[in-house]
């Protein structure tokens, strides 16, 4: 279990490293390298516009992907997800900018993140349902909780290197070649990636399934489209809140509050690490008190600290903010350690590998690609942006209706009988 679950949590951490590095770049740089016609509200709102691509393009890939992983395997989607979303983002790496070719450039960032987002459609479902249904029943939520310490990671090391380059380089030297660096060591990663998941062994789960559904979507929309449909609301107030800090709050803090490039990443890569280290510790707490009621308890933190966080954001001072940006991430940690573990067991066998992905990568849709674009849009007047807290705190009423809705799943412990 430790070493697959290490393998696990190595690819979600490069896959969600490439995805993570472009949202990064899109609140920095590509806006005046690929939009230099627009204002730069413009510009910073049709870059978050190809951010959001990638995420239309998740559920897609999760329906390609599921359909392999209910048909052929999950091994299968592990290798062809981290090939597809490394090879993408090398890819992006060696766009020309809008000087060089013209509209021909942002017209390739936007296939290229559509690649993307397929790739990791595919890759969050791989990566859980292989753990998961390895795992003993009684520590499904620890083991899959490993999965979800990969983004984190993903996240710092792409962050990480952004920092150093950012604080290294000169602006122009930045633009001019800087930000391609963290596109091109995708490629030297996803090579690892694939060395490490070549040996691990199919999933006893799809093993024992006797009939594999012949086409799983079509199972998944006919008999389990309301589970679906609630998951994805549940699920989008963490993604709304992951991008609301991670995405958005950058280009807000650098552009609109004249904070440093430097300060405010190394503010959110802090936020992050806190969330990192207690994924598992929150998991051990699902397999012991259940998932839903940890799920219900992080969508109604995040519904309560969305007001005080852009308070806080707003004032511009490194402590504050990352005292904001590090209650948001335990709220919202405390929904999603559980995550890999609850989404599986929610769906049967035969359609997990769709189900659990497709309903995970719509909440994406809703909360993730829509949360930086909004959150612009909302924030370009003077002033707090309350309106952001607004719409924040009302995807995390939305959510935690969902939560509400959905069944716990965390198997009983059955009692062991006296003797004597």
């Amino acid at each position: 279990m430790l070493r697959l679950a290490a393998a696990s949590l190595a690819g979600t951490a490069i896959e969600f490293y490439d995805f993570f590095i472009y949202g990064t770049a899109a609140a920095l740089v590509l806006g005046p390298l690929f939009f230099p016609t627009f204002s730069p509200l413009a510009g910073t709102l049709a870059a978050f516009a190809t951010f959001g691509v990638g995420f239309v393009a998740r559920p897609l890939g999760s329906v390609l992907f599921g359909h392999i992983g209910d048909r052929r395997g999950r091994r299968p989607v592990l290798i062809g997800s981290l090939l597809l979303t490394g090879l993408a983002t090398v890819a992006v790496g060696c766009v020309p900018t809008y000087e060089s070719i013209g509209i021909a450039a942002p017209l390739l960032l936007l296939v290229l993140r559509f690649v993307q987002g397929l790739g990791l459609g595919g890759e969050w479902g791989g990566a859980v349902l292989l753990t998961a249904e390895h795992a003993p029943a009684e520590r499904r939520g620890l083991w899959s909780s490993f999965p979800q310490i990969g983004p984190p990671i993903g996240f710092l090391l792409a962050n990480g290197i952004m920092l150093a380059l950012s604080a290294t380089l000169t602006d122009a030297q930045f633009a001019a070649w800087g930000w391609r660096v963290p596109f091109w060591a995708a490629g030297v990663l996803a090579a690892a990636g694939l060395a490490l998941r070549g040996s691990l062994a199919e999933s006893p789960d799809f093993l024992r399934v006797r009939e594999h559904a012949r086409v799983p979507l079509v199972e998944v929309v006919r008999d389990h489209w309301r589970l679906v449909l609630l998951t994805a609301g549940a699920l989008a107030v963490g993604y709304a809140v992951f991008y609301a800090v991670t995405t958005w709050s950058l280009a807000y803090g650098v552009e609109r509050l004249g904070v440093s490039r430097t300060v405010m990443l190394a503010c959110i890569m802090a936020a992050v690490v806190v969330k990192g280290v207690l994924t598992p510790v929150v998991a051990v707490l699902g397999d012991r008190y259940g998932r839903r009621p940890l799920c219900l308890l992080g969508c109604a933190a995040s519904a309560l600290w969305m007001f005080p966080m852009i308070a806080l954001l707003s004032t511009g001072e490194p402590l504050l903010m990352f005292l904001g940006f590090v209650v948001a991430m335990v709220a919202f940690i405390t929904m999603f350690a559980v995550i890999a573990a609850y989404l599986p067991e929610l769906y049967e066998p035969r359609v997990r590998c769709t189900g659990a992905a497709v309903g995970y990568n719509l909440g994406g849709v809703l909360g993730g690609a829509l949360t930086p674009i909004v959150a612009t849009a909302v924030a370009h007047g003077e002033g707090t942006p309350w309106g952001v807290a607004a719409y924040l705190t009302g995807i995390a009423v939305l959510s935690l209706g969902c939560f509400a809705l959905l069944p716990e799943t965390r198997p009983v412990r059955k009692a062991v009988p006296a003797t004597g």
